[in-house]
């Protein structure tokens, strides 16, 4: 477990990182997102039954961030990458372009990472992502993420996280995606890489 005070002019509280049962909190993290992620009532309907499946993956796990009173935060998930799957069926093309194909094998996929507003900037999301990609038996890890200047994309590049195919177009997604990719163990802040269990 990972925990991390309270600060700010809200009330302090204690976010603990540890193990999440998506499945059974599917609708308490589908909130976050839609917060985070600024998604409808309709969109959030269609990613429910999204991540339940996705659950049922084999490898696939779940962290969540929780405060003291077992509100869910913030949270992450993934799994080993699987060139069926529809997102590596979608971003193959672009990274095959790139000579990049070779990173939908042997990697683990950050599937979804989202914190709620209230506790961004405070280090969950990178505590998310480290403790996950820290006991993935994969050497890498690859992800998608808007294909904009955001703090997310500079979160994932601080981490070491490069670019692997931009301007990625998912069906019925308004805004293009960027492919990332980065080997693991993640870099941790000052450059230096984290352990691997």
């Amino acid at each position: 477990m990972v925990h991390f005070p309270g600060h700010g002019h809200r009330r302090p509280e204690d976010v603990v990182i540890g193990p999440l049962d998506l499945s059974a909190r599917v609708d308490e993290a589908l909130a976050v997102q839609a917060v985070a992620f600024g998604l409808s009532a309709e969109e959030v309907a269609v990613r429910r039954q999204i991540v339940l499946r996705h659950m049922t993956c084999t490898g696939a796990r779940a962290l969540g961030a929780t405060t003291p009173d077992g509100r869910l935060v913030g949270f992450v998930y993934g799994m080993p990458n699987d060139r069926t799957h529809w997102w590596s069926t979608v971003v193959e093309p672009y990274l095959r372009a790139r000579g990049h194909d070779d990173w939908l094998d042997n990697s683990f996929v950050i599937t979804e990472l989202h914190v709620h507003p209230r506790h961004q900037n405070r280090g969950i999301g990178r505590a998310l992502i480290t403790t996950i990609t820290d006991s993935a038996a994969e050497p890498r890890s690859i992800l998608s993420a808007i294909d904009t200047d955001s703090p997310a994309r500079g979160l994932y590049r601080s981490l070491g996280y490069e670019d692997l195919a931009r301007q990625v177009l998912f069906p019925s997604a308004p805004m293009p995606y960027a492919v990332m990719g980065a080997p693991l163990p993640l870099r941790r802040r000052g450059g230096a890489h984290g352990n691997r269990r």
